[in-house]
């Protein structure tokens, strides 16, 4: 029974994952995706929608014919994938808000800041074409949690964030945000530029940073 029961954690864990970083998805399209029977991804997407995991998406017209029915998370499901010690962050920046001030806490988010690029850069120094930096990028980024992934895009690449397990700290203080952008920016300096196209704080579903050679730009 105890085998079972986490047969099926494990199985709604993979269409979770799936739904997280690929958005809104047909039954067809998770069954293409995991491998499996479309009856089987009916089934396991209903199961999921009772739980409260998944709720369907708003149909969307495809041409000719019915609208296409798709499924998507529902807040229950991304609390599936946590926000790091959410409580603590949120804690520790009012505590210093308090005892030091916004000046205080600006010192303190510099200092990360320049902590956090000096890690990356360490363990990127040996990779120096954007595209293995940015794939060795997307890995470290994955182990902290934001389940990251690097895409081409024409001549250019998205790095996208399915998740911001910092996502409690960084709506208690907006300078975190633009804290990350500019560490996205010091690991990428001399060989492309990057700015944000996506931002979960802002709404949408993840961020989405677009990276542009310096040697195509005009």
């Amino acid at each position: 029974m105890e085998n079972y029961i986490a047969m099926q954690m494990q199985t709604a864990d993979r269409f979770l994952m799936l739904l997280k970083t690929r958005g809104p998805l047909t039954a067809a399209a998770v069954a293409q995706w995991l491998g499996i029977t479309s009856e089987g991804a009916r089934l396991q997407l209903q199961k999921l929608a009772a739980a409260g995991f998944i709720e369907a998406a708003a149909p969307t017209a495809k041409g000719v014919g019915r609208p296409v029915q798709t499924w998507q998370l529902t807040p229950a499901g991304n609390a599936r994938f946590p926000d790091t010690h959410a409580d603590l962050s949120i804690q520790l920046i009012q505590t210093i808000q308090q005892l030091m001030g916004p000046d205080g806490l600006d010192q303190v988010m510099t200092a990360r800041e320049q902590a956090a690029a000096a890690h990356y850069l360490e363990q990127l120094e040996d990779r120096d074409d954007i595209a293995g930096r940015l794939e060795r990028f997307a890995a470290i980024r994955s182990g902290e949690g934001f389940l990251a992934e690097c895409q081409p895009d024409g001549d250019n690449y998205l790095f996208i964030e399915n998740h911001c397990p910092i996502g409690s700290a960084a709506r208690e203080c907006q300078g975190i945000c633009e804290s990350e952008l500019r560490i996205f920016q010091q690991v990428m300096q001399g060989m492309a530029t990057v700015s944000r196209r996506q931002h979960i704080i802002g709404g949408d579903r993840r961020c989405v940073y677009e990276i542009v050679p310096v040697a195509v730009i005009v």
